[in-house]
């Protein structure tokens, strides 16, 4: 009989799931069995949230949305309670997922811009665990932090985006041996993701299609990752198979940290 991963009857809880991997995780977790809760900056009536709803729905999934910005935590703490009040406590699975490319130079970042990164790829994190941690606790359950491949090497213009993704390592191992052995915590850094928002950093350039192909090649598999993909390593990671993974960050680049690049 074929290998299956089985999460019916859970309950996942999915930030930032308009688009990009927010949406494929969603996606691969409902075609699992799982109930959907997800949620976004976006209003319950905008076009994206209707279109998440029906790309999940399509999927078999049980699926509902709730609009919260993660810089907000009285927005977070709702958005949890609002999925335990419907579900009676079930919370089974946390993906941490919600953030933004924050990119500039360590001279150049303003205020403003390091507040915004601190708060929404780092703080946001910490919040949507800490409150979500009860009910996990009582559901053996399992927390995955989306995180970066800029967690482990960078390169140049990319502070202080960088800074919250290796950040993100620390609070998985402090989670880990905090909550264990009731939650698990994991963490997902994927690498160069083809995604909407990575495609408007390709269309920054006067010739996107030949920069993309430059991206493409840089990796030994010769292509870019899809948020199914990393969807596939969420339903994995917090399935059975994975009992014995905690407290690690899994890099998921295209080995493209093997590969030496000289600029």
């Amino acid at each position: 009989m074929a290998l299956q991963i089985d999460l019916k009857g859970k309950v996942a809880l999915i930030t930032g799931v308009t688009s990009g991997i927010g949406l494929g995780v969603a996606k691969i977790l409902a075609r699992a069995g799982c109930t959907i809760a997800g949620c976004a900056e976006y209003p319950s009536e905008s076009a994206e949230a209707k279109a998440f709803l029906k790309t999940v729905e399509a999927e078999g999934g049980n699926v509902s949305y709730v609009k919260a910005d993660m810089r907000n935590p009285e927005e977070i703490r709702a958005f949890v309670q609002t999925v335990a009040d419907r579900e009676n406590g079930k919370i089974n699975i946390l993906i941490s997922n919600a953030g933004k490319n924050v990119f500039d130079r360590p001279e150049g970042c303003s205020e403003m811009d390091w507040d915004f990164n601190m708060n929404l790829n780092l703080a946001s994190h910490w919040r949507i665990t800490k409150f979500s941690q009860p009910y996990l606790e009582k559901n053996n359950g399992v927390i995955i932090v989306i995180s970066s491949n800029h967690a482990f090497s960078t390169l140049p213009g990319c502070f202080p985006y960088n800074i919250t993704k290796t950040a993100l390592t620390g609070l998985v191992r402090s989670l880990a041996i905090e909550w264990g052995p009731k939650i698990r915590t994991v963490g997902i850094a994927p690498g160069f993701i083809d995604t909407p928002g990575n495609q408007l950093w390709f269309d920054s350039f006067l010739d996107p299609v030949m920069e993309k192909q430059r991206t493409i090649e840089l990796h030994p598999v010769k292509n870019l990752g899809t948020p199914d993909e990393i969807g596939g390593w969420c339903a994995f990671l917090a399935s059975e198979y994975a009992a014995f993974a905690s407290g690690t960050t899994y890099l998921v680049d295209g080995g493209r940290n093997a590969l030496m690049q000289d600029s």
